[in-house]
């Protein structure tokens, strides 16, 4: 889609988000320094989304206590075992937190039904691949095994996540299986960052423009990997693995202004000729980030109202 045919508030919204976000790989080189102009922007003035119920605990991770936020959807009864979702949050596996995608969470508790366990797994570059990976797989674990005590059903258990946490969510599935755990009840990826070589058309479509840019993937591959790991392993990449069979039912949105728009579509292609049940949807009109943003973004709604009712129908 050419930049002038976007409908100008969105085109507005795009250049809005772009002004305040740090510019990793130019004018940032720094981790600490972009999570410092992160919590500097400004921030919605409106009230949170309100749900039943929200806890703020710590799990035991790979490397200590690991925080945790769990949401229980409005209208909920307390006494009712409810599907549980793992969420894994975005922003290059260096950025963001619970904060950042907490109304991301209680959008989709409520629309889904299900309790949401959102995960603060350690960022890069402070921890390097496999970190992040190792404290999603750890979070899965303990909500298989402590679901009851949450309010939670441990047979419908589902992992998700957005960006970098779509990518933590798909390798969380390849670790489960390699590892001989059960796998996920179903998988949903929102714009998952998939595959370390960048090298798609979409790469190329939309390297700049459209908020996030080729060159904040470089810099978060950086960030993520470092100079001696391996970006080509399974559970840095799931979309270079060479075996995809055996893996939990998914849906992958794909934006369709996003330079990672083709590797989440290929991903639910070679989960299907694996034998997985996938989908997906590549949404006109939609950018990376964009997923809670539907009453700016019209695709960005159609798009979550495809993700929940793929998220409902793979727990129900």
């Amino acid at each position: 889609m050419p930049q002038d045919a976007l409908a100008p508030e969105v085109r507005q919204l795009i250049d809005m988000m772009t002004a305040t976000f740090p510019q990793v790989g130019t004018q940032v080189a720094d981790a600490a320094e972009a999570r410092r102009i992160l919590a500097a922007a400004p921030k919605s003035p409106a009230p949170p989304i309100p749900v039943a119920d929200v806890q703020d605990r710590t799990i035991p991770g790979p490397a200590g206590e690991l925080p945790v936020r769990i949401y229980r959807p409005a209208g909920s009864e307390a006494s009712a075992a409810l599907p549980v979702v793992v969420f894994l949050h975005g922003g290059g596996w260096a950025l963001c937190g619970l904060d950042s995608h907490d109304g991301t969470c209680r959008a989709f508790a409520n629309a889904t039904g299900a309790v949401f366990v959102s995960v603060d797994y350690r960022l890069a570059p402070e921890t390097r691949f496999p970190g992040a990976a190792e404290d999603a797989y750890a979070a899965y674990l303990w909500a298989r095994e402590h679901a009851a005590a949450i309010g939670g059903d441990p047979a419908r258990i589902a992992i998700a996540g957005d960006s970098a946490g779509g990518n933590l969510a798909a390798a969380v599935c390849l670790m489960a299986r390699d590892r001989g755990t059960a796998q996920p009840t179903f998988q949903l990826l929102v714009y998952p960052v998939l595959d370390h070589r960048r090298g798609t058309d979409s790469y190329r479509d939309n390297a700049e423009g459209y908020f996030l840019t080729a060159t904040h993937m470089s810099w978060y591959w950086e960030q993520y990997i470092g100079p001696d790991g391996d970006p080509a392993h399974p559970y840095a990449s799931p979309g270079t693995a060479p075996d995809l069979a055996g893996l939990a039912p998914a849906f992958v949105v794909a934006a369709a202004l996003d330079p990672l728009r083709d590797e989440g579509a290929a991903y639910a292609v070679r989960l299907a000729e694996a034998g997985v049940p996938a989908a997906y949807g590549v949404y006109d009109g939609m950018f990376h980030g964009a997923i809670g943003m539907g009453a700016l973004v019209p695709a960005a709604a159609t798009a979550f109202a495809d993700a929940t009712e793929a998220l409902r129908k793979g727990l129900a």
